[in-house]
């Protein structure tokens, strides 16, 4: 690990980690159990201590860890979560066998787990802050959404406390600066959580790795599954790597003597 590296752990304690942070993409997609307590109790097991999660607020308020908008996909109900009360929503059942769970009993059940949350809706983002508010979970949670505008607004909200990553047009920002192009990045951010391409073009080489760090932004890429892409990341320097596949992921950080 680098000094730019060693000071980016100290900008946060959710960075406060001794090598490269492994996380438990969903808590472990693959094996369609994505975002349940199940999902999280394995990745647990295998030793994770960083889980990647999801939610939508129900039309009455409560914060539910779950990735789509809908419920169509992957449990054996239909409907928009934000249109549905949550005591509609507890019934749904994700492979037709475990419930949604509430992030607040995920933070309960899992108290020494670090948790990153991408807000996907709106209404989610004052339930989310008042969460962290009464349970004191601070350090523990780093928000993140697609949108700059809802991190941009979290930070704003939760202040210095609050870990927050960027949005996609803060990663644009970051990526025109790794060309040596100017453009306007926010301040505030603990790291950049991207994927590895976009459209076609790439987003994390070697000069993007270096330009995250020269802010002080440990950079987290999503979502890799195959050891030798997980590999090659690591030799750029990523300080994270999300993914579906908990036990491949272990294995090539601890072929490197990186699994802490």
């Amino acid at each position: 690990m680098t000094a730019v590296n060693q000071a980016s752990r100290g900008r946060h304690p959710y960075l406060d980690h001794p090598s490269t942070i492994p996380f438990a993409h969903r808590g472990g997609a693959a094996d369609g159990l994505e975002n349940t307590a199940a999902a999280f109790r394995r990745a647990a097991g295998a030793g994770y201590r960083y889980f990647e999660t999801d939610v939508h607020a129900t039309a009455d308020g409560r914060l539910v860890a779950f990735h789509d908008a809908t419920l169509d996909r992957v449990t054996d109900a239909r409907g928009r979560i934000g249109r549905l009360p949550w005591s509609e929503v507890s019934q749904a059942r994700v492979a037709g066998s475990e419930p949604l769970p509430l992030l607040e009993e995920l933070l309960e059940e899992f108290p020494d787990a670090r948790w990153n949350v991408d807000v996907k809706a709106e209404p989610a983002l004052a339930p989310l802050l008042d969460l962290i508010r009464r349970t004191g979970t601070w350090d523990r949670v780093c928000v993140g959404s697609f949108s700059e505008a809802r991190v941009a607004r979290a930070h704003r909200l939760g202040g210095e406390r609050l870990a927050t990553s960027y949005g996609v047009r803060g990663v644009l920002g970051l990526r025109l600066r790794s060309y040596g192009l100017p453009a306007a990045v926010r301040a505030g951010a603990v790291c950049v959580q991207v994927p590895e391409s976009s459209n076609g073009i790439r987003v994390v080489d070697r000069a993007f790795v270096r330009t995250a760090h020269s802010r002080g932004l440990q950079v987290h890429v999503w979502t890799v599954n195959e050891p030798e892409r997980m590999a090659a990341l690591l030799d750029l320097g990523v300080d994270g790597i999300m993914t579906d596949h908990i036990e491949t992921l272990r294995t090539v950080l601890s072929d490197r003597g990186a699994w802490a």
